[in-house]
Order: structure tokens, then sequence, then C-alpha cells
């Protein structure tokens, strides 16, 4: 008699997924993966945890049955070490939401560790965000759930060590309040993230940093600090907390947190012990994330005196003078980051007086003076820098800031202001003085106007000022002193530069900046060569032949003076 071999027709069901691999397998009735598959949905769990928490199959009888069934690896996770895992794959939410492990990646393929190969929702999710094709390998329920919490708490930890302890930093409630109103609270008052943004804060500040940036990258996340004009990166948190300090961030500076595709600008004002400090605020959409770049705006830095920005005498002088006279324009030049604004609200703040009104605009304004009415530029709702200019002319304006000149009708009203009566301060973005005058001539300004108009251009750079304490002299060969532009006659030996050392006190030998200026006022003779529309080497020509040191001969006068190094001024000055 034949033996039968008749396949047993296996029970219909609409099973689908890991319950209908078990009841094909014989380890499930139908009737219980039914009522399993309602219980998982209703609870909004996973189908596997339902079933392992229920005790009808063991992670292992599971996933040795879904790995038979379905022909996919397995791998025992207590044979592999956590460590070795690679970081940053996939982000830490989307790891923690489905409960899968990334276990390396090979060309366009990503090995996935989970305990549930048919969710074709995850294969969509991880395909979307690495653009690579996810490979599954089955791992045991129980051990990944316990590997997953291990590296949540270690994340944890990891920010709870980076933040430290918890300390007072109270954001002003007018700042906040409407933006909190409308925030995701479990976003943005995670208690790590809160303590690592204001230990950033507060450390910025100790070490006088100018900015905080804050990048994330594809597979980490850093945050550096400008210190004295230098980028030095402070640390690398995990990468799971971008999207929350970025949601944070935003919430206390008032920007729309659920937009992510456009840049944004704001400020927030914080308290830090008696003293109230306010922070401009950038974010830029990048590959990975927002990068979100944080100024320190330091009020006392207008308030600190003309003295203390670093003006010779001569050009403290010609700058003084300038800013006294009733009409005209001064322009102050440099990149970005040159010390253009502090230079003009020191102005400001000398002219501040009651019987004086001062008006400005500003793309944002960023240091708060009392006495000076301040208008932030709003292009969205046509409030330009011309539109601003031409409504402040109707309200008895002694004194006009102008943020930037950037285009021909915010320089054509500025300069019609400067010669009816108005005092005019402004910026642009050129390497020097003379080549100022250039600039506004390629702009498309009239020669006769900047000649009537502009009374002295100020051209300026940052340099570090080397730490007193720490500085040591420098034995430079008498070729490359010469060669950076002192004279034989300047090399008798009654002076020696000095080189950076460090110390505990300083950032590599050097503390804080002082500025390096070319303060030239528009004399008879530059106005001719304006008017006879000269090029800036005429103009560059003259000032010289009238005393205006350029920013060379500034710097060096600071090498001399020991407060900076050779190097820095080279490197500043460029030229």
């Amino acid at each position: 008699m034949q033996p039968d071999t008749t396949l047993v027709e296996p029970p219909k069901t609409t099973l689908s997924g890991v319950a209908r691999v078990l009841v094909h397998a014989g380890k499930l009735q139908v009737k219980a993966a039914e009522d399993l598959v309602r219980q998982a949905r209703e609870k909004k769990a996973s189908f596997v945890s339902t079933v392992i928490a229920a005790g009808v199959v063991s992670a292992s009888d599971l996933a040795h049955t879904l790995s038979s069934a379905l022909a996919v690896p397995l791998l025992d996770l207590n044979a592999i070490d956590p460590q070795k895992l690679p970081a940053n794959l996939l982000d830490t939410k989307l790891l923690q939401q489905y409960q899968i492990i990334a276990l390396g990646r090979r060309g366009n393929r990503i090995f996935i560790g989970g305990a549930d190969p048919t969710e074709q929702e995850v294969a969509d999710r991880i395909k979307f965000a690495t653009q690579l094709s996810p490979e599954w390998v089955i791992v045991e329920y129980d051990k990944l759930a316990k590997l997953l919490q291990i590296s949540a708490t270690s994340a944890a930890e990891t920010l709870e060590s980076i933040a430290g302890g918890d300390f007072e930093f109270d954001v002003t409630e007018e700042e906040t309040a409407p933006a909190q109103e409308a925030a995701e609270v479990g976003e943005v008052e995670d208690a790590p993230i809160v303590r690592f943004l204001q230990k950033m804060l507060i450390d910025a500040i100790n070490m006088r940093a100018s900015d905080l940036h804050f990048e994330p990258y594809e597979y980490h996340y850093r945050v550096r600090f400008r210190v004295d004009g230098e980028l030095r990166e402070i640390t690398q948190p995990p990468i799971a907390i971008k999207d929350k300090l970025a949601s944070r961030i935003k919430v206390i500076s008032r920007l729309d947190i659920s937009e992510k595709r456009v840049p944004q600008d704001g400020r927030m004002k914080l308290k830090f012990g008696s003293k109230s400090i306010d922070f401009r605020i950038s974010t830029l959409p990048t590959l990975f994330g927002e990068k979100i770049v944080i100024r320190i705006l330091d009020s006392s830095s207008a308030k600190l005196g003309i003295e203390a920005l670093g003006y010779e005498k001569i050009e403290k002088e010609r700058l003084l003078t300038a800013i006294q006279r009733p009409y005209g324009m001064i322009l102050v030049t440099g990149p970005t980051g040159s010390g253009k604004t502090v230079s003009l609200y020191t102005c400001l703040n000398i002219l501040n007086q009651p019987g004086v009104n001062i008006s400005t605009v500003e793309d944002p304004a960023e240091i708060n003076l009392p006495g000076i009415n301040q208008v932030n530029v709003n292009d969205k709702a046509g409030l330009s820098f011309a539109a601003a200019l031409k409504s402040f002319l109707r309200q008895d304006p002694d004194v006009i800031m102008v943020g930037e000149i950037r285009d021909l009708e915010t320089a054509d009203i500025a300069i019609k202001a400067a010669q009816t009566g108005h005092m005019v301060m402004s910026t642009l973005h050129t390497n020097d003085a003379p080549t100022t005058l250039t600039r506004l001539l390629n702009m498309g300004v009239a020669p006769f106007n900047i000649a009537s108009s502009v009374l002295l251009i100020t051209a300026q750079r940052l340099a570090r000022r080397l730490c007193e304490n720490c500085k040591a002299p420098a034995d430079y060969p008498h070729e490359a002193l010469l060669r950076a532009g002192f004279k034989e006659e300047d090399l008798d030996g009654s002076w020696r530069p000095y080189r950076a050392v460090g110390c505990s006190g300083c950032n590599n030998g050097y503390r804080g900046r002082v500025g390096l200026y070319q303060v030239m006022p528009i004399s008879e003779a530059i106005q001719r060569i304006i008017l006879s529309e000269g090029t800036a080497m005429d103009i560059a020509e003259q000032a010289r032949i009238e005393g205006v040191r350029d920013l060379r001969q500034a710097g060096l006068v600071k090498v001399r003076a020991g407060v900076t190094t050779l190097e820095e001024v080279l490197a500043a000055t460029n030229a």
C-alpha cells in the first residue's frame, strides 16, 4: 500500500504577515491569531510584542520559525558587541519607533535587524530615509528590546553628562509665551535637551564666544563656538538630539517649529544672573537637518567707548570730528564679522543725547539702545531699507543709521538725506576705504553726489589680541619684517615684536580682539579725483600723501605696540 502523499490544505484565513506564518507553521490556531491581531491593534502595539507578551510563542521559537519559513537569515544578538554596531546609519527615533537596529551597510544595501521582517512600512521608511535597499536579518525580540533600551539609556546619559547639572537660566516670559502655547511640549521640554542648550549658552558666554554653531551631518552632530574670531569644536552630542534641539531653540526664539524647509531668523533674550543677554538666531536647512547659528549680542560692547575699540589717536580724532558735523555721510566698511556694527553703535552712543533724534533701520537690529528709534527691515511686509529711509525723512531726524547700503535706491535716498541736513551713517562690504567710493560709482551713484555727501570712510578688520600674561618676544627675520611692510628706520632695535604662547587664561596665546582701522576723510583733493572719475588707486595714493594709514600699516602699528602678532596682521589684511 502506497503512503498518502497528499498535502494537507492549511486552514483558510485572512491573516497576513507574522500571524499567517505562525498559523501555517502550526504554532497558533486561526482564532487565537485573530484575537492577538485585534489586541495588538487596540493597544497600538506590534503583533510580535503582543504574541511574546501573551506567552503563546517564545521569542526564540518565533525567530527560528520566521527564519525557516521566510528564508531570512537569523542572528543571535548575544554573539555581537553592541559597541561595534554602526552608529548613525538610521535616526534613533526611527529605531525606537519600529524596534529595529542597523547592522551595517554594503554598497547600496543596508542590513536591518528586526523581529518582524514582514513589516513593509518599515522597509519603505528606511528606503526613503537612507535611499538604500533594506535587507532583513531576523533577531530575537527580547534580546532586541533589551539592546534598544540600553542604547536609549546610553544616549540619554551621554547627553546628561554633557549638560551637567541643572542651573538657573530663565527665558523672559514675554519672549516665549506665544510660541510655547503652540509648541509640542514633548518635543521641546525634554529635560536633557533643555539643560544641554543652557550649558552650551553659558559655556559660550564664559568663553567670550561671539557665535554658536549647531551643525548636523550624515553620521554625526557637532557644536562649535567662535572665540576671538576662531571656530573651535566644543562637543559632538548624539545625533538623535538634532530635531528636538532645533525645536527648543525655535520655541524660545519665537520661530515656526513646523517650518523646516526655508531659513528663519529670530532672537531671544535670556536672563543670566542679574544680566540680560540678547541672542540672534539663524536657521538654515541643510542636507541632514537644520544648521542653527546663535550670535551673542552683548549690548555692553556698544558702550565700551571709542578708546576700547583700538583706534589710534589720529584716527580717533578724525572719526570724532566727522560725527560731530551737522550733516553728511560716514561709511564703515569691511567683511562680515569685522566689527562694523559695534563701531557704528559706539558712534551713535556718543551722539545719543536728549536733544538729538536718532533713527536706525537694520536687518535685524542687533543691540537694543535706549533713546534710539530702531526699525527692523521686513521685506515680506514691504519695509525695505529704502522704504524705512523715506519714512525717516518725515520723522524729523538728526541722525540716521542704515544697516547696509545694498542697492542704488537705498544709496540715493541716503545721499539725499545727507545732502539735506542729516547725519547719515551706514556700512558697505568693500575691501578698503578707497574701493568704497568706486563701489558707489559702480552702483550707479553720480560722482558729484558722492563728492558732496561723503565725509569720511572707515575700513576695518579684527585681529586677535595677545594675552598679556603669556606673550613672549619673537625673533622674526629682518627680511620678513621688511616684506611685511616695516621700513628700515622702523627696525632700529627700540622695540621687539611678540608671539603667542598660550596659558590657562587665554585661547592659544590670544585673548580678545583689537580693531585695525583705515580712517580716510574725504578731502578736497579726493573730491576732485572722484569728480574726475579717478580710480581707487588714485584715491589710495592721495590718501597716502595725506597721511592716511592703510589696513596693513595700521596693523603694523599694533605689532610694534605689542598688541598683536605679525601673523595675525598678515592674515587679517592679506595685502
